[in-house]
């Protein structure tokens, strides 16, 4: 039995409490905020995320970090990418030299663009990350539903650990090098959630949802090539298995918001009605970013950067993207 301590009790936090508790380690959860440590130690139910889905009484819930962590022998960081940098520089007087921090919040910092293992080892140099990402929602994780996804890391080792941790009949867990392409790819589906969301509301069909995502994934593949991912790494579950869950799930709060988008609400309005975080819209302003200073073309993108920050009509958008000029659509045809 380990000793699990998770930093982030919304959906994903409480669901791999959850999935951990029934793999037989101790697990304790942290939250910033008292009132949802009070409603999940009462309740025993996560009301507003998981509503129906019963917490066992051995998970415990603070909103003490030092209390979360104690004795810990693996760290699960769980909280938006916006909130990621601030909760490593709380959680790093409490981090072991080359403790396994297993993350599994999805996205890249805003301001930076840089990628969530790069923000946590800035503040937190003397961890090892390990990116745990791939197609799964938490509402199926938590009700028992087979799922699988990827521990990926720069040491194997690490990897290796955190796949047998999670490993369960109902969740599988491959390992993986590439941690720069788990990351990138985790991180831009939410665009192309948020895309596919937008497609939904103007009424269009599966033709278009289907062209987004296998061009969605192209510019992500070319971005994360760019910034030294294996092409191989896109074809997975942290490619195209997360695109295609985000992006025809109702699960999805990306996709939610951008069916409100494209229905003509404002991004603001979009967010205050799905009641969570939108990852997908601060990933794309760190996402044009990095397509700027890789020099990488990613159409999809830029013009999803020009629906959210500049006001361009969703139609518009579509519309400019319809008549680009004619391209092949493999880059390497030898034509």
């Amino acid at each position: 039995m380990s000793v699990v301590s998770i930093i982030g009790a919304g959906s994903w936090g409480t669901s791999l409490s959850i999935l951990l508790n029934k793999n037989g380690h101790d697990v304790r959860v942290w939250s910033l905020f008292q009132e949802e440590v009070d409603m999940l130690n009462n309740e025993r139910e996560h009301k507003n995320n998981l509503p129906g889905v019963k917490i066992p009484d051995t998970i415990r819930f603070t909103t003490d970090m030092k209390e979360c962590l104690e004795g810990h022998n693996y760290i699960v960081l769980v909280v938006p990418s916006q909130a990621f940098r601030d909760t490593c520089k709380i959680l790093a007087p409490y981090v072991y030299k080359d403790d396994i921090a297993i993350i599994c919040s999805k996205g890249l910092e805003e301001e930076t663009g840089m990628r969530l293992s790069e923000v946590m080892l800035s503040e937190i140099p003397n961890s090892q990350p390990v990116a745990l990402y791939g197609p799964s929602h938490a509402e199926e994780v938590a009700a028992g539903i087979p799922t699988t996804v990827v521990a990926a890391s720069l040491n194997r080792e690490a990897a290796m650990k955190v796949q047998d941790l999670f490993m369960a009949p109902d969740f599988r867990v491959y390992t993986s090098p590439d941690l720069v392409g788990a990351e990138i790819g985790s991180a831009l589906k939410n665009i192309i959630a948020l895309c596919g969301g937008i497609s939904d509301g103007l009424g269009y069909g599966d033709n278009s949802k289907a062209a987004l995502i296998t061009r969605g994934l192209t510019e992500i593949a070319r971005l994360g090539k760019a910034m030294g991912a294996s092409s191989k790494t896109f074809a997975g579950l942290t490619g195209i298995g997360d695109i295609i869950v985000t992006c025809t799930s109702n699960h999805s709060r990306n996709l939610r918001a951008g069916r409100l988008i494209g229905q003509g609400y404002t991004v603001e309005e979009a967010q205050k009605e799905v009641r969570m975080v939108v990852e997908g819209i601060s990933a794309t302003r760190a996402a044009k970013e990095l397509a700027d200073k890789y020099k990488v073309s990613m159409p999809i993108i830029q013009e999803a950067y020009k629906i959210l920050f500049e006001g361009k009509q969703c139609k518009k958008a579509v519309y400019d993207l319809m008549t680009r000029s004619r391209k092949h659509e493999t880059e390497d045809t030898g034509w």
